[in-house]
């Protein structure tokens, strides 16, 4: 039981929900590292959204509210600690949700199903899925639901996925990343990067969808031709150098 009085209570509750995801067998070992390191930017942003990430989060959801295939691509790591926040976020978007995992087996995708499956939920990459494969990935990340991330237009990734944001922004789609580390390659290769901890981005994108989708196509594509990701990043930087 952790007291909730703790000054680092929140950052342990997240812990135990990466623990927890990792004893359930859905949650690959290298994920609690990266869950780490991402813990690791978060402190050095000082655990808020800031106004380089609020801005980023704006543009994203204008731009999903835009895009005619959208996909929420998700792994053990963003499964663990915000699945309730990504179905709801779906429903709002209309965005279709995939399983995409670096070190995919049989079992832990199985596990992912169920979770979804649980909460009414049907979601793309599993192996009853049509996966096909896309070119240039040497990883298991290069499965794609025939349906989803291969035929979208808009992806959305998060918690480090550098190998396939690359390729995909590459084939044509348009990637939202959320990612705690602004130097990543993920956060680099991007259209679009949240410098952000997930648990803070997706129920802010959910709020804003709600109001944005009440807005014409024209204020939409206002916001999202005065984003510049590269000038993003370099904001984010500069308030860590600052903080």
């Amino acid at each position: 039981m952790i007291p909730k009085n703790h000054p680092r209570y929140e950052s342990l509750v997240l812990r135990e929900k990466i623990k927890k995801a990792h004893d359930e067998g859905y949650l690959a070992d290298s994920g609690m590292i990266a869950h780490g390191r991402g813990e690791a930017f978060d402190y050095l942003i000082g655990e808020e959204t800031i106004a380089a990430a609020y801005e980023a989060i704006k543009t994203a959801v204008a731009t999903f509210i835009l895009a005619k295939n959208p996909v929420i691509s998700v792994n053990g790591n963003s499964i663990a600690l915000a699945i309730d926040d990504i179905i709801n976020l779906s429903c709002v978007l209309n965005g279709k949700i995939e399983i995409n995992l670096f070190y995919r087996t049989d079992k832990r995708v199985k596990k992912i199903k169920n979770l979804f499956k649980k909460r009414g939920i049907h979601v793309l990459g599993s192996n009853d899925d049509e996966l096909l494969f896309i070119g240039g990935i040497e990883s298991s990340r290069a499965t794609a639901s025939k349906n989803g991330t291969y035929s979208a237009d808009l992806v959305l990734v998060s918690l480090e996925d550098g190998d396939r944001t690359e390729i995909l922004v590459n084939s044509g789609k348009k990637v939202i990343a959320i990612d705690l580390n602004p130097l990543s390659r993920t956060a680099q290769m991007a259209d679009i990067t949240i410098v952000d901890n997930i648990i803070r981005a997706i129920p802010l994108m959910i709020e804003i969808a709600k109001e944005f989708k009440k807005k014409d196509d024209e204020y939409l594509k206002k916001i999202i031709s005065n984003f510049s990701n590269e000038e993003n990043l370099k904001r984010s930087l500069e308030y860590i150098k600052l903080k």
